[in-house]
């Protein structure tokens, strides 16, 4: 783990605007930056970067975070590799928990690291010389309608016929890097077998260089050009690539997806750089697997509507089917998950050269939404005017619907299936062992992150707004205060105390994007708070401490009179008496403290 004390330090090196700049073309506006924003289509900017806050947020759609978060939704990169790459950038080193792998492991296993990445680079610079010379390879692409230009912005390349081509590239042919990294076959010779022990992989083949988020090649997939089999050969897996987490063309396609609004999933490599040239560059593709719940969760990094493109024979609505299921775990009311199924004679290639860019967007436009879809699958069977039937259909329905999380979408779904097999919501839920249905929020452009409390209202609602905007503060906060909070709203009093704790560990150098990322770290009871935070005017120290103490004396006011009026309708004792006289010197002194500061304002 990551210590949070360097991720402060991190956020308190990099400068947020160089940041989000590199990618986002910004101007200035007043104290802040402004831009057009990377994460939803708009004409007018809406996006803005705060360098006093470190933190970024768009008034369109919600999108807010700081430098971390920026890298992770833009470039895809999870937590840990979104850190890295600041440090790199900023010259820190990133300190890991690793007391339990010895020294000499960790650098083997990073010297292994960068020899199977160098080899996949330099396999990838000689499959594209490589093309330029095979009049072959160069002929088959210009059949499948390719131009020179779609294959270097993918950097197709051929792998030659020979056994061991390879050794141009790699003059230690014996390195044992090429058999990790998947370029080079190893195999004992056996008696009446193939003469040669080390072999290329890939040999005759169109190549298509597989890339990670960062740009970097990670492995390959291998096109027949004739009728040989099988007709798609792709790396194995290796340290650097996992098939069920890594998807074709999604480092190429970042910036069309958010353009588009959409991801198009496709079944093969062909389809996704035939897409790109026909006005699709939007689409990517699993490698040859089943698309993964890992999948979807990358895809969804970049934008919140999905749809999955299927030939429409038996394979297709299985692979659909397989998709299906991988959707289920991060569906939402604020996803859009939908699946394309294509006349059994086409692929998306064709269906376009044969129908127009015209006619296929009208196909995307009415995908079958996630919703539908499963519902026809837990019903294909048919005789639901069977009991047998109906209770085959809640048979199927039962683990997609456990899979998902409570959402309106899920409540929706129990209700159509409720319709269809003739019980009701309640017996659904009883039966299926769900949750109570979560109640049905008000739309909001970027809602919080399921399990997220909304903003406290009332005094506790500013002062924890003024913590987080300005945490050094929290050193200030004493604990009577703490407890005078904590009785006017029981509730806003735990988030208080978690939120003082979090920015008292931070000390002198607290700061909101430091506090955010702690807050984050800690869970989302906070992400709706952050959230109004970010899009809030900017509160400078001095003015956020006096806005703060005011709150806290109001609400010590306001228990003040409640006391004073509960003991003024009991019956009074000398005890009560004393105490009234009490709280109205506390409550004098209070008024005194408040005109006092009026004056120097």
């Amino acid at each position: 783990m990551i210590p949070q004390s360097f991720i402060q330090d991190l956020l308190a090196r990099v400068d947020i605007v160089d940041v989000v700049g590199r990618f986002v073309q910004l101007k200035k506006g007043g104290a802040n930056y402004m831009g057009l924003c990377p994460f939803h289509n708009e004409k007018s900017p809406s996006f803005t970067v705060s360098p006093t806050k470190q933190f970024y947020h768009c008034f369109g759609c919600g999108a807010h975070g700081t430098s971390i978060g920026f890298l992770m939704e833009y470039s895809g990169l999870g937590y840990v590799e979104a850190i890295k790459e600041l440090a790199q950038n900023a010259g820190m080193t990133v300190p890991e928990d690793e007391s339990r792998v010895p020294s000499a492991r960790r650098a083997e296993a990073q010297a292994k690291s960068l020899a199977l990445s160098e080899a996949m680079s330099r396999a990838s610079d000689f499959y594209r010389q490589q093309l330029r010379t095979a009049p072959q390879a160069i002929a088959y692409l210009q059949k499948r309608g390719l131009t020179g230009e779609i294959a270097a912005r993918f950097a197709m390349g051929y792998a030659p016929a020979g056994w061991d081509s390879l050794r141009a590239a790699f003059p230690d042919y014996a390195d044992p890097a090429l058999v990790e990294a998947g370029l080079v076959i190893d195999r004992a010779a056996e008696e009446g077998g193939a003469p040669h022990k080390r072999y290329d992989r890939f040999r005759d083949r169109i190549m298509f260089p597989i890339r990670n988020t960062k740009g970097q090649v990670i492995a390959f997939g291998g096109r027949v050009m004739d009728t040989g089999e099988p007709k798609y050969l792709n790396s194995p897996e290796t340290p650097l690539f996992q098939k069920g987490s890594e998807l074709y063309g999604l480092f190429e396609a970042r910036q069309a997806i958010r353009e588009a609004g959409y991801v198009l999933v496709t079944e093969g490599y062909m389809d996704v750089v035939a897409l790109a040239q026909l006005g699709f560059p939007q689409a990517v593709a699993t490698l040859g697997t089943a698309c993964t719940p890992v999948h979807v969760q990358k895809l969804l990094r970049q934008t919140d509507h999905v749809v999955f493109s299927f030939d429409g024979d038996a394979a297709g609505r299985r692979a659909a089917r397989r998709a299906l299921d991988a959707c289920l775990v991060h569906a939402g009311d604020s996803k859009s998950m939908r699946f394309l199924f294509l006349p059994a004679s086409h692929d998306p290639d064709s269906y376009v050269r044969e129908h127009g860019a015209e006619a296929f967007e009208e196909l995307v436009r009415e995908a079958t939404p996630l919703s539908q879809f499963l519902l026809s699958e837990v019903s294909a069977e048919g005789e639901l005017h069977t009991a047998e039937g109906r209770a085959r259909a809640q048979f199927h329905a039962r683990p997609m619907l456990q899979a998902m999380p409570p959402s309106s979408l899920r409540l929706q779904l129990v209700r159509s299936l409720a319709n269809l097999t003739q019980t009701t919501p309640a017996e659904i839920e009883t039966l299926f062992e769900l949750s109570k249905p979560v109640a049905v929020a008000p739309q909001r452009a970027a809602p919080p992150r399921a399990g997220s409390r909304s903003a406290p209202e009332g005094l506790e609602k500013k002062v924890i707004r003024l913590l987080i905007a300005q945490p050094v503060l929290a050193a200030e906060i004493d604990q009577a205060s703490l407890e005078a909070l904590a009785q006017v709203s029981p509730d806003s009093g735990e988030l208080l105390s978690q939120l003082i704790a979090e920015a008292r560990a931070m000390g002198a150098q607290a700061n909101f994007a430091g506090l955010a990322e702690r807050l984050r770290a800690a869970g989302p009871a906070f992400d709706a708070l952050i959230s109004v935070i970010a899009a809030d005017t900017e509160y400078d120290v001095e003015s956020a401490r006096a806005e703060l103490a005011g709150a806290v004396r109001q609400t010590r006011l306001k228990l003040l009179n409640a006391e004073m009026e509960r003991l003024a309708a009991g019956t009074m004792t000398p005890d009560s008496h004393a105490r009234y006289r009490q709280l109205m010197m506390e409550r004098e002194e209070l008024k005194q403290q408040a005109a006092a500061e009026a004056k120097l304002r």
